[in-house]
């Protein structure tokens, strides 16, 4: 969910969905989706949000911010108590604008009764799907493919004996990534496009008797819950005063083809994502950097906090001793939200700081998950030299972005792509440093040997496993009126 207004030169991550059911009662369902959305807020710092279901009676309340900002005591008081199912999401915007219509858990209303729907993803024809439902008079109140999927839904419920077979007939429409947390007045459902894009888990509540649905296993944990196992790719799993059960239509319909970067940045290192842990996932970049392009140089560091592993795998291959190179000011807000380069940059020095001894008089290796436009690491390599590093190497636990992503991660247009028209020497002369070497595309679908199934590299070969969009939503909804659909189809 993307607004093109606000990128800039570091990734943003896309959204974690949380959704919890306990038939005995005796889960405080207001503190275990707060403790959940806190442990997911790495995957969505934009807005929050909590769905509760008391009796059958679906109320929440979501806003723009952090979990802290908009879930202060007195809110948090004012939510209604006594639920025994309940739904939450954090978000940053792939698709649609920064506004709270746009935050979610999305609580609709039908005379089949209310729903409450979490996604993290991208749909790729959203505005086709969108443009076919207004003409048929439906009325939306944000510019989110979730409202989408929505209106499908409710539409299909009409029709459907239930609203498992109400998702099996949005999944025959729908395309792209979506890991969907959907809340009725009686169920909490699990849904996971057949490709496999974002991560979906199912734990298991240690006290009590309930399930668990999240992003990832670090919200498991978090709310005292054992992880139990992945929800499939396009599996449907559907928890209630019954148990677990669980649709498998939609399975095996498309090559499993999870997004790489989860692990190389947006998972939580503790967390395991398809059989994988993220941790020993980054250990494995850093090790391949090091056999990829090795240096002479006498200390390893890494940018806070996804390039701290690569960077201790990369020492621990190569030999050269691990340091702690900066100290991150974790009270400054995320560097997209200043309004302008000369602010980003100076937030730059403001959120990271060098730590002398560890680099002053000596060859640094600099490792980094990423570079966008490249803006961020140049002032980074020069924070070293300021304190008095005499070489700087630079090496990324990733290939260079050449392509957008369409399905979930904020990556722009290529026209702001550093790696676009620009060679590895030249990109490393724009940037500063003494050298500069990417991680191949070959090692980094090597990063998960554990796990069974293919990866998403999209965003560095420009081959996608499904079809791009032809227009997003908000180039749709960015037209004059006058070249808008109006009517005609």
């Amino acid at each position: 969910m993307r607004d093109v207004t606000e990128l800039d030169s570091a990734l943003h991550e896309e959204c974690g969905v949380f959704g919890i059911c306990d038939s005995t009662g005796t889960t405080d369902m207001v503190s275990a989706v707060y403790s959940a959305l806190y442990a997911l807020q790495h995957r969505g710092q934009e807005s929050c949000g909590i769905a509760l279901n008391v009796d059958g009676v679906l109320n929440g309340y979501r806003d723009l911010g952090l979990v802290s900002e908009v879930f202060t005591p007195r809110v948090l008081e004012d939510l209604p108590q006594g639920a025994r199912m309940a739904t939450g999401h954090v978000r940053y915007a792939t698709s649609g604008r920064r506004t709270r219509s746009n935050a979610q858990p999305m609580i609709l209303h039908h005379c089949k009764g209310a729903m409450a729907l979490a996604h993290n993803g991208n749909l790729t024809n959203a505005p086709e799907l969108r443009h076919k439902l207004e003409m048929k008079g439906s009325i939306f109140h944000g510019t989110s493919d979730t409202e989408v999927i929505g209106y499908l839904l409710t539409q299909y419920r009409l029709t459907s004996p239930d609203i498992e077979t109400a998702v099996c007939k949005t999944m025959d429409i729908i395309k792209g990534a979506y890991s969907l947390v959907i809340m009725t007045n009686t169920k909490l459902i699990a849904v996971r496009d057949p490709n496999g894009f974002r991560p979906l888990c199912i734990g298991k509540l240690k006290e009590g008797n309930g399930w668990v649905f999240a992003s990832e296993s670090c919200a498991l944990d978090a709310v005292g819950a054992e992880f139990v196992r992945d929800v499939e790719p396009g599996e449907i799993v559907a928890a209630d005063a019954n148990g677990l059960r669980s649709i498998r239509t939609h399975c095996n319909t498309a090559p499993h083809t999870m997004c790489v970067f989860e692990y190389v940045y947006f998972a939580r290192p503790d967390s395991v994502i398809d059989g994988t842990s993220v941790h020993e996932a980054r250990l494995r970049a850093g090790a391949f950097l090091a056999k990829e392009h090795p240096v002479d140089a006498d200390v390893v560091i890494g940018v806070p906090d996804s390039g701290l592993d690569a960077a201790l795998g990369y020492a621990i291959e190569s030999g050269i001793p691990y340091g702690h190179g900066f100290i991150k000011n974790k009270y400054v807000g995320r560097t997209f939200i200043q309004g302008s380069q000369a602010q980003r940059e100076s937030s730059v020095r403001i959120k990271l700081n060098v730590i002398r001894s560890t680099v002053e008089g000596k060859r640094v290796v600099l490792i980094d998950d990423s570079i966008v436009r490249g803006t961020t690491s140049a002032r980074i390599i020069d924070l070293l030299r300021e304190a008095g590093a005499t070489e700087v190497h630079f090496r990324v636990s990733a290939p260079p972005f050449g392509h957008p992503c369409y399905f979930g991660t904020d990556i722009p247009d290529e026209k702001l792509l550093v790696a676009t028209g620009h060679s590895v020497e030249e990109i490393n002369e724009i940037l500063g440093a003494d050298s500069l070497g990417y991680l191949s595309v070959e090692h980094v679908q090597q990063l998960c040997p554990n796990s069974k199934c293919q990866y998403c590299t999209g965003c560095f070969t420009g081959h996608y496993p499904v079809d791009p969009p032809k227009e997003t939503m908000d180039i749709v909804y960015d037209r004059p009126l006058s070249e808008q659909q109006t009517g005609k189809d």
